[in-house]
């Protein structure tokens, strides 16, 4: 869990002109941030490139954070998903999702994805398989649609909870849900058909 006393810290110094305090923030959050941007973006440049951005901005913003509105990491998270939006708008890569979003899952305390892979034990060559399985996960979610593809990040890579997702998506729970269990559900789908031609 973030620290939110560091982050609030580091912010007021920031906002100070400390310049230090600046470089902080960005060693502490650019993985998160990174991370993020590569699981929405084709390739790790576009995906820097979409980290740059977000810090740019990022910095530009600082003064808008709040601390008594929500943690910092759940600031730059909505920062970051914003800006994917925008992206993704202006380079018409955004797909329309069915209206299914309103509908809440029937199912909506899903196992999480890593719970329904078993594990056999690691193999002589399970660091080049492990960036393998990595490569396919990431393909796939490239097609899911990007409402679907965005909850699924936040909630089973980046491991915030319905809340959160919520706040940083401004949808209801029951929706954020109904988009975890349909995009696992998708995701799922592509897997089996992408290990079924390799097979």
């Amino acid at each position: 869990m973030e620290d939110a006393h560091v982050a609030a810290m580091l912010v007021r110094r920031c906002r100070g002109g400390d310049p230090q305090a600046w470089e902080e923030i960005v060693q502490r959050y650019h993985r998160r941030i990174y991370n993020i941007c590569y699981r929405f973006a084709a390739t790790a440049d576009d995906a820097q490139d979409l980290t740059q951005e977000v810090f740019i901005k990022m910095y530009r913003t600082l003064d808008s954070f709040d601390a008594d509105r929500g943690a910092f990491a759940t600031w730059i998270t909505t920062m970051t998903r914003n800006l994917l939006v925008d992206h993704f708008r202006k380079t018409k890569q955004d797909r329309v999702t069915d209206s299914l979003d309103s509908v809440a899952s029937e199912h909506e305390d899903a196992m999480p994805l890593g719970d329904k892979i078993q594990d056999a034990g690691p193999a002589p060559d399970a660091h080049v398989q492990s960036r393998e399985v990595g490569e396919t996960v990431h393909r796939a979610l490239q097609k899911l649609s990007p409402d679907l593809r965005e909850a699924v990040i936040l909630r089973d890579l980046q491991d915030m909870d319905y809340r959160e997702i919520a706040g940083v998506l401004k949808v209801p729970e029951g929706t954020v849900k109904s988009r975890i269990n349909r995009g696992r559900a998708e995701l799922a789908r592509l897997l089996q058909r992408t290990y079924r031609q390799v097979m």
